[in-house]
């Protein structure tokens, strides 16, 4: 079920069309080569004049680890760097969203969201500023409730105690399937103004399939809830399809979109997303040779990656790896690898949740030790600072 609310400006529905148109301290650790990586698995995305004149990045880059940020996080998954400083994360499991300094560490409870139903893979997952942020306070929230998975917004008025600092949740968009397991959970906001999600199946195979089903998909919509104009399906919010549990979602700096996403027991995935396109699950998991599914990027055996948030630098992605525990660095030309990809970090802080650009060449790093599949050592969970290129 989709929750309506008023649509957005016409302005804002003509950059739609125009975009679907063209559619602690220390040292950073030593590269572990391909790690098994199997870049064959490639698409097709600009026209090759228009990929001829992209720059390429380097074919090896490097990751320094800055300073900790902040320490003794309870199960973080989402992260929404705050414009004026500070940095929001939100606990899966306590279903609460907190400010943490990050100058300091000072870590300052906004509230607890209500209606959060945590249990197994699922609770309070993604948040993300509204695009209006600077004017509306608006933090947009996906998680597990008692019946579905679903995206709510929430005032954060800063001016109140702490603890108290949310308002009561307002009601997007509901009814994306809830499962133990595959729930999805990464939203943010497109250049396009409009908010992307990335679902899961639920453990329900079938409904990736499935276009009229909202589960094993990307959404795009209205900051409203509404389908999104321009979107390949007619008054449907479905974006793509065909995906097992998308956990990361990123934009290069000419607005394609790419996105990370959970195999079985044999492929992880990285992909460039294409609006109406099928990513194959179930009856496809990595590269196909069936021309109806589209190809990822890249994959990786399953206990090498197990991906979760990306980020965008420079010409590279940056995918955070769970049961990896790796970060690994994914250098492009266009929609297609450059060089073949690097891990760094591995084993060094355990499973690793989210990342996020921090500007420059600086990134975000959340681990995910806390999460019941991790070994928390003392101080975790926590944020680090890197440094990459």
């Amino acid at each position: 079920m989709i929750v309506r609310r008023r649509a957005r400006t016409a302005v804002l529905a003509a950059a739609v069309l125009l975009l679907t148109a063209g559619c602690s301290s220390g040292g950073g650790g030593t590269p572990v080569g391909g790690g098994g990586t199997t870049p064959r698995g490639t698409v097709s995305g600009a026209p090759p004049s228009e990929r001829a004149q992209e720059e390429t990045p380097p074919a090896t880059g490097s990751v320094k680890v800055l300073r900790t940020v902040t320490e003794g996080l309870k199960t973080p998954w989402g992260l929404a760097p705050l414009p004026d400083g500070g940095l929001l994360v939100s606990s899966r499991d306590d279903g609460t969203i907190t400010r943490v300094d990050e100058k300091t560490g000072r870590k300052t409870e906004l509230g607890k969201v209500s209606g959060v139903s945590a249990a197994d893979e699922g609770g309070l997952l993604g948040i993300a500023l509204s695009p209006d942020y600077a004017s509306d306070h608006m933090i947009y929230a996906y998680f597990t409730s008692a019946s579905d998975n679903r995206i709510v917004r929430l005032l954060y008025d800063e001016k109140k105690p702490a603890g108290e600092q949310l308002g009561a949740p307002d009601t997007v968009f509901k009814g994306i399937p809830k499962g133990y397991i595959h729930n999805g959970g990464r939203i943010a906001f497109g250049p396009d103004g409009m908010l992307y999600a990335g679902t899961g199946e639920s453990g329900q195979r079938g409904l990736a399939q499935d276009k009229k089903s909202l589960g094993g998909k990307i959404l795009r919509m209205t900051p409203e809830g509404e389908p999104a104009p321009g979107n390949p399906f007619p008054d449907s919010p479905v974006y793509s399809y065909g995906h097992r549990n998308v956990q990361g979602l990123a934009w290069d700096d000419k607005q394609r979109l790419f996105a990370s996403e959970f195999g079985q027991d044999t492929w992880d995935e990285l992909n460039a997303i294409k609006p109406g396109d099928n990513y194959g699950w179930p009856d496809a998991e990595g590269r196909s040779s069936d021309p109806a599914y589209h190809n990822p990027i890249a994959q990786w055996h399953t206990d090498e990656a197990s991906p979760s948030g990306i980020a965008y630098v420079d010409g590279v992605i940056w995918m955070a790896g769970l049961r990896g525990q790796r970060l690994w660095r994914i250098p492009l030309k266009g929609t297609e690898l450059s060089a073949a990809p690097q891990a760094f970090l591995a084993g060094r802080y355990g499973r690793l949740r989210t990342v996020a650009p921090a500007g420059g060449d600086k990134l975000w790093l959340i681990t995910s030790n806390t999460d019941g599949r991790g070994e928390p050592k003392k101080g975790d969970d926590r944020i680090l600072e890197l440094e990459v290129k």
